[in-house]
């Protein structure tokens, strides 16, 4: 089982990808803040990450840039998951280290496909 740590700080969303990636062998697993999400990709080292862009304690972005430069977790793809509809979302998405990057709120088919390919599963 493959597992995905979903770094957001509304339950929902956590929630709505588990029901989206249920039929797959996925492990989804919650942390509400940037702090609380940095320390768990460490401990669990997930086979992917999702990652909010506006987090209590560190920003989506700094959780990215962090992860994307210790050696020990830099393999880890991550995707940028955000509701904010910034410009150049997807050019800070990249700067920041993110291997793709998703608008809320997204449709299962999209969340599906970018998890598999980001999983090299496709």
């Amino acid at each position: 089982m493959k597992k995905i740590l979903y770094i957001e700080d509304e339950p929902d969303y956590v929630a709505i990808a588990r029901e989206y990636l249920k039929n797959y062998d996925y492990e989804i697993i919650g942390a509400q803040d940037g702090e609380e999400g940095v320390k768990k990709a460490f401990e669990l080292m997930p086979d992917l990450i999702f990652v909010d862009l506006f987090l209590p304690k560190i920003k989506g972005y700094d959780v990215c840039e962090r992860l994307k430069k210790d050696p020990k977790t830099q393999h880890i793809p991550i995707m940028i998951i955000s509701a904010s509809g910034v410009e150049y979302f997807e050019k800070q998405c990249k700067a920041a280290g993110a291997d793709d990057c998703m608008l809320k709120p997204y449709k299962a088919s999209d969340l599906i496909a970018k998890t598999k390919i980001l999983l090299k599963e496709l």
